[in-house]
């Protein structure tokens, strides 16, 4: 059975290309635009991993990963967080504790490392 991933990202093309990439390593990939449906769509596929981006249009993803962390359904999954604003990282640690970061761009290999060593 394939571990199911979900990636919140506000940018399209990094949806489709993420997907396509885990899809290549035989994950099933749910995607996500909207981060304010991200708690409800967590509870509904019960994902294995989450691929978060930390700067979403509508919304931050520190506070939807700090929500995740929080609540019993979710607090185990584990959740990458990206982004291309690299001053970012040092708040993420000390503000919603994510279990990996990655810096767009990121590194193909890079990130399908984390992927496996995680949704595991």
């Amino acid at each position: 059975m394939s571990k199911k991933i979900l990636v919140v990202d506000d940018n399209p093309d990094i949806l489709e290309l993420v997907k396509i990439l885990l899809e290549r390593k035989d994950y099933e990939v749910e995607t996500l635009i909207n981060g304010r449906e991200t708690l409800d769509f967590v509870d509904a596929i019960h994902p294995n991993l989450i691929i978060l981006d930390v700067m979403l249009g509508n919304c931050d993803g520190r506070d939807i990963c700090r929500n995740l962390k929080s609540r019993m359904e979710s607090k185990n999954i584990p959740i990458i967080m990206f982004s291309g604003s690299h001053n970012i990282r040092d708040s993420i640690g000390t503000n919603c504790f994510p279990d990996d970061f990655l810096e767009k761009p990121f590194d193909i290999d890079a990130l399908l490392e984390k992927v496996g060593r995680l949704a595991a």
